[in-house]
């Protein structure tokens, strides 16, 4: 969006992450500009690491780039806990201005990091594509590893609860790492810290979702480990991705966002077929299956929430 990209150039993404006013601001543009249904909370999910005491930055055309990668046990060792409610409040004054400021036209939702995803980045000290630090410590130290997951568990469901005490109306766990991982893999090494998360959320009132990318071998498994909606990217049809997790559940998806960069007709017909596959069942919220790209046209996401609205009216 326009108006995004003019306060990046005044200010870095930390910058505005930290900064309330700014995050508040931020937060809100999407939703004074497109028909969405529920504002995101502006922040970022490797937030929680610097009070951990996991140095990291943003190197322009990279990404995060953490200051020195956790390689070994002993590393992991030196991670501490931290009070989220202290060391992250600016994000928790952003949650109570920006709820301030919505004044109950839409939900707003909270969200954190999973284990893996923040796991990977810390040891990885950026995006990979192999994972080999992260699984080559997850592997040899299997002991170290969950004890470092279950820390990262506790600190994100502390996050997420301090979250929702601010005025977060659902919360969202995003594992964006986790399929580099095989479904016997996952079941050993991350559900039950992930599903840690969740059961420390279950008394708070609050619907929980839980999404990753690259999960269609593992949908079953992420239905396991917790949350009221379970996310679906693009690659597993939406009324497959359903049955395999359950109807019991909610699910959210699964557009891919690419197709947002094609013609109109284009986007419609692929939303045509995401809503006849979720067939008006109750539960299903409509979304990508992952995040927008840079350099889509906003009108197309104006458009293409419009549509949604119209085809789904009741």
């Amino acid at each position: 969006m326009s108006e995004y990209r003019a306060l990046r150039e005044r200010y870095s993404l930390l910058d505005l992450c930290r900064t309330p006013d700014l995050a508040t601001q931020v937060t809100l543009q999407p939703v004074r500009r497109i028909e969405v249904d529920a504002a995101i909370l502006f922040s970022d999910l490797l937030l929680p690491l610097e009070p951990m005491g996991i140095a990291f930055d943003f190197v322009h055309g990279e990404g995060p780039a953490i200051e020195t990668p956790l390689r070994t046990e002993a590393d992991l060792g030196r991670v501490r806990r931290f009070e989220p409610r202290e060391s992250l409040k600016h994000v928790l004054d952003a949650i109570r201005q920006t709820q301030r400021e919505l004044a109950g036209r839409v939900p707003l939702i909270g969200f954190a990091g999973a284990p893996f995803t923040l796991a990977s980045y810390a040891i990885e000290g950026g995006h990979s594509n192999t994972f080999a630090h992260t699984k080559a410590l997850m592997y040899g130290a299997p002991a170290a590893w969950h004890r470092f997951c279950e820390l990262l568990a506790d600190v994100i469901r502390d996050y997420l609860v301090a979250q929702i005490e601010a005025g977060v109306d659902a919360v969202q766990v995003f594992d964006s790492w986790v399929g580099a991982l095989s479904g016997r893999d996952y079941r050993e090494f991350i559900l039950p810290h992930t599903r840690r998360i969740f059961e420390g959320l279950a008394s708070h009132g609050v619907p929980t979702i839980h999404f990753g990318v690259g999960t269609s071998a593992i949908l079953g498994d992420l239905r396991d480990a917790g949350g009221d909606v379970i996310g679906a990217d693009w690659r597993t049809p939406l009324d497959e991705a359903w049955r395999r997790i359950g109807f019991d559940r909610a699910i959210q998806g699964n557009l891919d966002p690419t197709v947002l960069l094609g013609p109109l007709d284009r986007v419609f017909s692929a939303t045509d077929d995401v809503l006849a596959r979720a067939g008006g069942r109750a539960g299903h919220i409509f979304n990508l299956g992952h995040g927008i790209l840079p350099m889509t046209p906003l009108e197309h996401v104006q458009a293409l929430a419009r549509y949604v609205h119209q085809q789904t009216q009741t």
